[in-house]
């Protein structure tokens, strides 16, 4: 049986993202190659780790073992509290400097203009920037400046996005949704009301991305901070879980595409 192109589109969603791991570990533990890889903000972070050739096993140690001294700078809050340089650099060094052109499995990297408003789409160009960009919660991070824009996190625009790894040449897309909201989150800071605000915006637009998808893939993951860097192994297994409830119906879409070849 030829296997058809299947695409994979990693959603937003803080420290949620790690479920997107999960999903990972399970499509390769039964032999379902991912072809394309598109990712907004955290989903665009484990794309790029993912397609440099870090291992499943290794990603999940260092997910672990993360903490935000990492890759928190404060600054003086401008456009953001967040410099942003010090995580920069540390995507620069865990993909040797690479650009997205030289991974091993094509990765697009979604951004956001902060002045149009429009979807930006990073299929080339160097990955920390590029990643950087992807990542820039408004109003936590300052927005990074590239290619003369000024850029914010892919989620504002396209939470999952599984439009992208359709056109990349996707015969499959298998989404991954971790931004739900979470209506008993405890709202105590400035962070908490960015993050609650930026899920209800794009409820909407993640039912609509549902539709779009052959699959969608939705960890349970609501109850886990999107800020708090805690909880990630829970985090992970959610997605695994999901991820392995939903095999029948990815395994199907496979079937189904080779009899209508």
């Amino acid at each position: 049986m030829d296997m058809p192109k299947v695409g994979l589109a990693l959603g937003s969603g803080g420290a949620r993202g790690f479920a997107h791991l999960g999903v990972l570990k399970v499509l390769e533990e039964n032999n379902i190659p991912v072809d394309y890889l598109a990712g907004s903000s955290m989903g665009a972070l484990i794309a790029c780790f993912y397609s440099f050739g870090h291992n499943i096993e290794m990603l999940i140690k260092l997910s672990v073992a993360f903490r935000k001294k990492y890759y928190l700078d404060f600054t003086v809050p401008k456009m953001g509290f967040i410099a942003g340089k010090k995580v920069k650099n540390l995507v620069r060094y865990f993909v040797h400097n690479k650009r997205l052109e030289e991974l091993n499995i094509p990765v697009c990297v979604i951004a956001t203009d902060l002045q149009t408003g429009e979807k930006v789409e990073f299929f080339q160009g160097p990955i920390a920037e590029s990643v950087r960009a992807s990542i820039s919660i408004p109003g936590i991070f300052s927005p990074e400046k590239l290619n003369g824009r000024l850029l914010v996190d892919g989620g504002v625009v396209d939470r999952v996005p599984v439009s992208t790894v359709k056109k990349m040449g996707a015969d499959i897309v298998i989404g991954c949704d971790v931004a739900t909201v979470n209506k008993e989150a405890e709202i105590l800071t400035v962070y908490d009301v960015i993050m609650q605000s930026l899920d209800i915006l794009q409820l909407e637009i993640g039912i609509a991305r549902e539709y779009e998808s052959d699959v969608m893939i939705h960890p349970a993951v609501e109850m886990y901070s999107a800020r708090a860097f805690k909880n990630i192994e829970e985090i992970i297994k959610a997605g695994e879980e999901d991820a392995r409830r939903k095999l029948p119906e990815i395994q199907k879409a496979i079937e189904q595409f080779n009899k209508n070849r």
